[in-house]
């Protein structure tokens, strides 16, 4: 039995290895040097935390907890006004782009003076976040996710979410 697990196991990992190799949308590893990861993740720590005062300046509670939604990194609540941010982000090195893509959102909220509507960016979305919005069947929903994926993105997205947050939210 135990055989037959591992034989599986092998099997789907070189399913996938084959697939990744097929798609040229899928990313490699790239190794980082370990002095760029403690500075990268240090000015990441300072624009979280400056991004979560601004989202508590504007009224929104930002959780660092379990989202209600099952397998979300971030969630917005727009009823309550509560972001939810999944503790494994910090794990996986992508807090910033998590709380910058709820940032959108609030600033979605707070431009439709509380119901959540597109800000009607005229930036476009890199190719590889694409799939991460195209597959809602909504179309303001995939608008909404379109603009959040489309800032987490850019180059100067911090900049920009913080921006987009003090216009929208009056700050």
């Amino acid at each position: 039995m135990l055989q037959l697990l591992s034989t599986s196991f092998v099997l789907i990992s070189l399913s996938f290895y084959e697939q990744s190799l097929n798609h040229s949308s899928m990313t490699r590893y790239q190794p980082v040097e370990n002095n760029k990861i403690l500075a990268q993740n240090r000015e990441n720590n300072q624009q979280f935390n400056q991004l979560k005062q601004e989202l508590e300046k504007a009224g929104f509670e930002v959780i660092l907890a379990l989202p209600p939604k099952r397998g979300a990194y971030g969630l917005l609540q727009v009823t309550t006004k509560k972001i939810w941010i999944n503790p494994v982000v910090f794990d996986l090195h992508i807090a910033l782009p998590t709380i910058i893509h709820e940032s959108v959102h609030a600033s979605q909220l707070c431009a439709g003076k509380g119901e959540i509507t597109a800000l009607g960016l005229t930036l476009e979305p890199i190719n590889q976040a694409r799939p991460f919005f195209q597959g809602y069947r909504d179309i303001h929903r995939k608008d909404l996710e379109r603009e959040a994926y489309t800032v987490q993105t850019q180059p100067n997205r911090f900049e920009l979410a913080l921006s987009l947050l003090r216009e929208k939210c009056q700050l």
